[in-house]
């Protein structure tokens, strides 16, 4: 008892390992927290900054002051709505067409190709072949493939199929189709991250309790794998709402497929009103944060795996 108590005299004089403990964490975030700045809430600033200009009034093209012009974010909405629409409509339907086909790939490749690693290796390296070739290269290559002279509508013309007026390249369904291949890999990965690690013995113990395979997924491994889903769809669904690439007319869309990152780079490039673009951009994440705050919470978990 004496030696405790001489070891706890003088406590009062030592500094508190908390305290220690907390600046050594400060210092080693700080690097990641001045890069955050740097990068991220600097750009976003700026945005939020030239999406409230006012028009310079010598009224040159491209020329702008700063103001507090919220009629953009009005203007924006007014005029290119059904862009909007057509972005979230495009990337909803992508994003369900892709959770359709990934899931059951996921699950092939990470419960039962389990006890055969080289195979499950070769397949998953086929899901992520695609990365290894140029984004745009890829999404151009389907163009050639489905264009009005390619052999895929040449036949289908010939079949009647398709009509000799109809064509498929510049239409909704291209568009959405580009979007699900390309965007594939997003969906796939994080559900076989948790799929593999599914407990087999789950299964066993619900079939063992004579409990049909549609039982089974719906109470066994759907929820199992609901963070999988969840990380996947998000993965998937937000890159593909702000995309630009694959609605362009130069590769799978048309006149009438434009979506708003299809605006927004116009409006930037090209006629320089670069406060409805910024405010489109704005809105846009701001929408893309809602939505996502919103399925998070209703899916029952925010354990993103």
């Amino acid at each position: 008892m004496a030696f405790a108590a001489f070891g706890h005299g003088g406590g009062g004089q030592q500094s508190s390992p908390t305290k220690s403990n907390a600046k050594v964490a400060f210092f080693l975030l700080l690097p990641g927290l001045a890069y955050l700045g740097l990068f991220f809430l600097t750009p976003l600033i700026s945005l939020v900054i030239t999406s409230l200009e006012a028009p310079d009034p010598t009224g040159d093209i491209g020329v702008y002051q700063y103001g507090f012009e919220v009629g953009n974010y009005w203007y924006a909405i007014q005029t290119f709505w059904p862009h909007i629409a057509r972005s979230f409509a495009y990337a909803f339907i992508a994003t369900i067409a892709a959770l359709v086909i990934s899931y059951p790939l996921a699950y092939f490749i990470g419960v039962r190709l389990r006890t055969r690693p080289l195979l499950q290796g070769l397949l998953l390296t086929l899901v992520i072949a695609p990365f290894f070739i140029s984004f745009l290269l890829r999404t151009f290559a389907w163009r050639q493939i489905f264009s009005s002279d390619g052999v895929v509508v040449q036949f289908m013309h010939a079949t009647g199929l398709l009509a000799q007026n109809q064509y498929i390249a510049g239409t909704d369904f291209m568009v959405i189709f580009g979007l699900t291949y390309n965007f594939i890999p997003f969906m796939t990965l994080p559900l076989f991250t948790t799929l593999e690690r599914l407990d087999i013995r789950l299964l066993e113990a619900s079939s063992d309790l004579y409990a049909s395979p549609a039982i089974t997924f719906r109470k066994v491994t759907l929820p199992i794998t609901m963070p999988g889903i969840i990380s996947g769809t998000l993965l998937t669904f937000i890159p593909i709402a702000g995309d630009f690439v694959n609605a362009s007319p130069e590769f799978l869309g048309g006149p009438k497929t434009a979506m708003i990152g299809n605006v927004v780079q116009s409006s930037f490039l090209e006629t320089q009103d670069y406060p409805t673009a910024s405010a489109l951009s704005v809105m846009l994440m701001t929408v893309i944060l809602i939505l996502v705050s919103v399925y998070v919470k209703k899916s029952g978990t925010e354990d993103l795996l």
